[in-house]
């Protein structure tokens, strides 16, 4: 029996009476993209682009240290609506079929400076987006690279200042300029 099943007959069994059983059933793994159709090779395009997107420094390291491909996989297979699904393979395709057309290689062969160059050329595209409408490849890529990023290990505890629980609360601290971000 799958899990959908189990809780559609919970719920009638108890005649309804689990509130929010529909949040339940949405919250349920969405099968419609295949995580087949992250290959090793598109994985490696998706920690490029997070890598430009939030490259290494000498403060910390960069998003691919966090296998932000990986996660970016993890999130669009499992949270992704459909058509963000669509939006966001057809993007990965989008990417680097420019790259090809304007500099004659793919992304992941291009130098610092094209990757960059092409990402910002994007950023603007999804910039000029209006909130009605589908939201941009780009603007996916960047969310997730960002939440991945300060959510993993290494951007929690090397990128910002970070302090293992339990500890005692400190509500006011002084701010140095330059200070990093307290996870």
């Amino acid at each position: 029996m799958k899990r959908r099943q189990a809780l559609k007959l919970t719920s009638i069994a108890v005649g309804g009476s689990i509130v929010g059983a529909e949040l339940f059933l949405a919250g349920c793994k969405n099968n419609t993209l295949d995580s087949v159709l992250f290959s090793e090779e598109v994985l490696a395009l998706l920690d490029e682009i997070g890598e430009t997107i939030l490259p290494e420094t000498e403060r910390s390291p960069g998003a691919k240290a966090a296998k932000i491909g990986l996660f970016m996989q993890q999130m669009v297979t499992d949270c992704y609506a459909e058509e963000e699904q669509q939006i966001f393979m057809k993007g990965i395709h989008t990417l680097n079929n420019t790259s090809i057309d304007k500099y004659s290689r793919g992304f992941l062969e291009l130098n610092s400076k094209e990757k960059l160059d092409l990402l910002l050329r994007y950023d603007e595209e999804a910039k000029k987006r209006g909130a009605e409408e589908a939201p941009h490849f780009f603007t996916l890529m960047k969310q997730l690279t960002i939440l991945g990023y300060f959510t993993s290990e290494p951007g929690a505890t090397q990128a910002l200042r970070y302090i293992p629980t339990p500890g005692k609360f400190v509500g006011c601290l002084p701010y140095k300029k330059g200070d990093r971000a307290w996870a």
